[in-house]
């Protein structure tokens, strides 16, 4: 543990901070309306070799629908199901400037008791959008991963996700989305995180290309006066993108994992001053019953005799670990390491230089 330790602090000291490096615009953020948009729909998966749905009331409901849009009639009572049939739901993300006519890939995913759709055809189905209109219509034959086989006996086996297929190119886009890209004279950019000293960079960066095109609005979004002509729009915009930036520092932060117990800690953490002492305390509790047995031709009855020896152990030679003012990532990790502590007693030790108001980071539990 003591050696992962060591490894772990010598890739973070590898990562103090240097000279920061440019970052293109088009990596810290993007063009309000210039974004993919969700699709849902619900559909039929057809052809299962008796892995689909048993009977469930909505697959018959729906299948009757499907028949009744190409003419056919079931008969009252008959359920077409027969395991054969399974309900899904259909998500896609429909790309930015998608035309009709293009086509965009689906996933197909099994909402009742289907088994498998591996060998399944979805029928067409419609996609909808957040707005309730439909913009995409899928249909096609599924690719599934999963596989899943049972036996007799009651045995099963699976491997991956059975009830999950995609379908390639599986729809086709019915409406367009508008964007705002050709609608008015200002366009707006916004940053993927919000930081005030990056987006005065991206403004002066963008300044200095295009005199007086951006302003800040605020922490996250730059107003982009732009030209209104779609081509010379779209050139500003291409060279915009990729105009390199030197972004901000990230705020100093802890980030521990309290399911795996990793623990993430950026190059902006500084401490004050501060000492820790580190010991490790181990008890232990060692049973060792006995059988005793009766005396010959006496009426005792065997039993049994508890022997329980109890220790406690506390190592010795504890080292003290002293922080100077404005430690950095290099420091810390070294000290701990020196403490040789563990991942649990890492998080421990960090918590209590945070209370004790020498860490200078905002900790975040996940």
């Amino acid at each position: 543990m003591i050696r992962l330790i060591t490894l772990i602090g010598l890739a973070l000291a590898f990562a103090l901070p240097g000279p920061a490096q440019a970052e293109r615009v088009r990596d810290l953020g993007a063009f309000q309306g210039v974004r993919s948009n969700q699709l849902t729909g619900y559909g039929i998966v057809v052809g299962l070799n008796g892995t689909g749905d048993d009977s469930l009331e909505y697959v018959t409901q729906a299948m009757r629908g499907v028949s009744g849009r190409v003419g056919v009639q079931l008969p009252a009572g008959v359920n077409p199901a027969l395991k054969n049939a399974a309900a899904v739901m259909i998500t896609a993300d429909l790309p930015p400037f998608a035309k009709p006519g293009q086509r965009i890939d689906v996933t197909v995913s099994a909402i009742g008791k289907a088994k498998s759709l591996r060998g399944g055809a979805l029928i067409m189905a419609p996609l909808y959008g957040a707005d309730g209109q439909i913009y995409a219509m899928a249909q096609g034959n599924l690719a599934v991963g999963g596989l899943g086989i049972s036996g007799a006996d009651g045995s099963k086996l699976t491997v991956n996700v059975p009830t999950v297929g995609r379908i390639a190119d599986g729809a086709s886009v019915e409406r367009a989305v508008a964007t705002g890209f050709d609608a008015g004279d200002v366009l707006r950019w916004n940053l993927f995180q919000a930081d005030f000293l990056t987006a005065a960079r991206v403004r002066d960066a963008v300044n200095a290309r295009y005199p007086g095109a951006a302003s800040i609005e605020d922490g996250v979004t730059l107003a982009l006066r732009l030209p209104a002509e779609a081509n010379a729009r779209a050139s500003m915009m291409a060279g915009i993108e990729m105009i390199e930036v030197t972004p901000a520092e990230t705020p100093a932060r802890v980030v521990v994992n309290s399911r795996t117990g990793t623990v993430v800690i950026n190059s902006a953490v500084r401490l004050s001053p501060a000492a820790i002492s580190h010991g490790k305390l181990t008890l232990r509790v060692d049973e060792s019953p006995t059988v005793v047995q009766p005396a010959p031709f006496s009426r005792g009855v065997t039993a049994v005799q508890e022997d329980s020896m109890l220790s406690a152990e506390e190592e010795g030679g504890q080292r003290v670990a002293l922080f100077r003012p404005g430690a950095s990532l290099a420091k810390v990790v070294d000290a701990l390491n020196l403490l040789g502590v563990s991942p649990s007693d890492l998080v421990a030790i960090l918590e209590a230089l945070k209370q004790a108001g020498a860490l200078k980071a905002e900790m975040v539990v996940i």
